[in-house]
């Protein structure tokens, strides 16, 4: 589900008791909406995310590491102006809302200790970090002029002001106040009555009152007051629930994360966690860099499809242009006819029909002729023609040649995207791209990243042989490279795909079949039901001077029809 209102409540709650009297140690922001407050607190370090992303905004505590960049943005050097040293007075959730302040002692530059006041709204699009200190928005993550929104600008120097609410908080409900707000709403489900009223509720805990009021999530809204009584009770004393998981569904994936466990998913797989935290932090880590990935990698899957369209434009061109030369033969015999037939070609004529002996069925050939030009011109004429189709041909078969091999590694390169499973590895195909012209060299400091080289994929046979799958053309190379003589070595047949490499040199047949159906699996025919798989030795397999990355030539293979591997070995 979304992060509502409750969730936030329970991490906000559970925060506080963590960090509140401990000191701010360091601030780190990886990424433009995201901070880390490392905050020392009964002699331990806690590092605190407050994320402002569009797609999971919240607030945890998390053991991961971040990556920073080289050079801080304006924000963050604000923030350790700020709050360098500040010590936690509280961490509190707003109004029942997903509006969380974290509020800060610090003394300034004149000596005086004054209290700023650390606040993330986590709004979908509208999510914000801001800074605020005297009531004044001192600065923020996202700046929002007049230009953005008319509602609520977000500028240094404006008063602070709160998202706009006329909801009833979850925390503070009096069964009275909230039969009064429900009661134009009889007759709708109950759960979207409750969330339409009262504030933090996702569409997911609304439907939880319901079931735990009649069992029924879809229940329609009739017994107002005793649906009132039974939801703000079941509201304001939700701590008493808490136990955090996280939901599985049927397939494995991950489902949903709860702070107490929801009838709605019993009998559902779930892991339980000590902490909402924790409990976040499992559910929401693959996905953040999924989401970072998939965010940083459109502008290089816009480029590489914008390049990989005008080549397919371009290869027509060409195809058109070897079509044109294809004529050359007919100028060739039309030379030779009229070399042959000078005596009886006059002087001055357009056209002239000959004896084709060229022709099996014994037919006429009819030529036109330039009427300035002598015959034995003409038939130079006709040579010279035939010369100049034979190097356009021979020129658009290299141009055909080089474009088909540059759509190949577009391909390839788009495959490569949408193999991603990490910075490292995103960067280095960016990095690849900027080498060969197609994108632009990265050179703002601030996105430029010291990240480790990213790894090859390991995987074992079932007799224990060692198994290298790489995930981008710099993988490939180099575990091709690395590769002894006698080693085996597979690719998919005639598409874009992994290189794999067998770490034996005397494998079964077993393995074999194995590492093949690896390759399938990591290739643009993952999808197929059975698909063409090459092996070679490595000794076989050679790069080109001057070959883009990633591409080989190779020989002495054999061919396997293998079925891709679906699950992981």
């Amino acid at each position: 589900m979304p992060l509502d209102g409750v969730m936030l409540g329970f991490a906000a709650r559970e925060l506080d008791a963590l960090l509140a009297g401990g000191r701010v140690q360091k601030i780190t922001q990886p990424e433009r909406d995201e901070l880390v407050l490392a905050v020392r607190s009964l002699g331990e370090i806690h590092h605190i995310l407050y994320t402002a992303n569009a797609a999971s905004p919240r607030l945890q505590e998390i053991t991961s590491r971040r990556n920073n960049p080289l050079e801080p943005s304006a924000f963050l050097m604000m923030l350790r102006k700020r709050l360098n040293a500040a010590r936690v007075l509280s961490i509190r959730q707003i109004g029942g809302d997903r509006v969380v302040d974290t509020a800060l002692e610090i003394v300034d530059e004149m000596g005086d200790v004054v209290e700023r006041t650390l606040t993330i709204e986590c709004m979908g699009k509208y999510s914000n970090i801001i800074l605020v200190g005297g009531g004044k928005i001192l600065e923020s993550a996202r700046r929002v002029s007049e230009d953005m929104s008319r509602v609520r600008e977000v500028l240094p120097g404006l008063p602070y002001q709160r998202p706009l609410s006329d909801k009833l908080p979850y925390d503070q409900l009096d069964s009275d106040s909230l039969a009064a707000a429900l009661s134009p709403h009889a007759g709708e489900p109950a759960w979207k009555a409750l969330s339409a009223c009262v504030s933090g509720l996702s569409r997911q805990t609304a439907r939880e009152v319901s079931v735990r009021f009649d069992g029924d999530p879809d229940l329609r809204l009739m017994e107002t007051e005793r649906y009132a009584a039974f939801a703000a009770s079941f509201l304001t004393h939700l701590d008493r629930l808490k136990s955090p998981r996280v939901i599985h569904a049927q397939d494995g994936s991950l489902l949903d994360v709860t702070p107490f466990p929801y009838l709605q998913y019993a009998g559902m797989p779930c892991e339980e966690y000590p902490t909402v935290s924790k409990a976040l932090e499992a559910f929401y880590e693959g996905r953040d860099l999924a989401d970072r990935i998939a965010q940083r990698s459109t502008a290089l899957r816009r480029t590489l499809k914008t390049h990989l369209e005008r080549c397919e434009r371009k290869l027509a061109l060409q195809a058109d242009a070897r079509k044109d030369a294809d004529k050359m033969e007919e100028y060739r015999i039309r030379g030779e006819l009229l070399t042959a037939h000078l005596g009886q070609i006059p002087r001055g004529a357009d056209r002239i029909v000959l004896p084709n002996y060229y022709d099996p069925e014994g037919g006429d050939m009819e030529i036109p002729l330039d009427v300035k030009l002598s015959p034995a011109a003409n038939a130079q004429r006709c040579f010279k023609l035939y010369q100049k189709a034979k190097s356009a041909q021979r020129l658009a078969q290299e141009q055909i040649e080089k474009t088909t091999s540059e759509i190949g590694y577009l391909e390839n390169q788009l495959y490569n995207l949408d193999k991603c499973e990490g910075e490292s590895e995103l960067m280095e195909i960016r990095s690849e791209l900027a080498h060969l012209g197609y994108v632009k060299e990265n050179t703002s400091r601030r996105q430029q990243k010291s990240l480790p080289p990213s790894q090859p994929l390991k995987f074992t046979s079932p007799d224990g042989t060692v198994i290298l799958v790489g995930k981008n053309n710099l993988q490939n190379d180099k575990i091709t490279g690395e590769a002894r003589g006698e080693e085996t070595w597979l690719h998919v047949k005639d598409m874009p795909g992994s290189h794999v490499i067998v770490i034996s040199e005397h494998p079964s047949m077993e393995t074999i079949l194995f590492a093949a159906s690896l390759a399938a699996r990591y290739s643009k025919g993952a999808a197929n039901a059975k698909t063409p798989v090459d092996y070679t030795k490595k000794k076989y397999v050679k790069k080109p001077s001057g070959a883009k990355p990633g591409f080989v030539i190779y020989t002495h293979q054999k061919t396997l029809m293998v079925e891709p591997m679906r699950e992981d070995p």
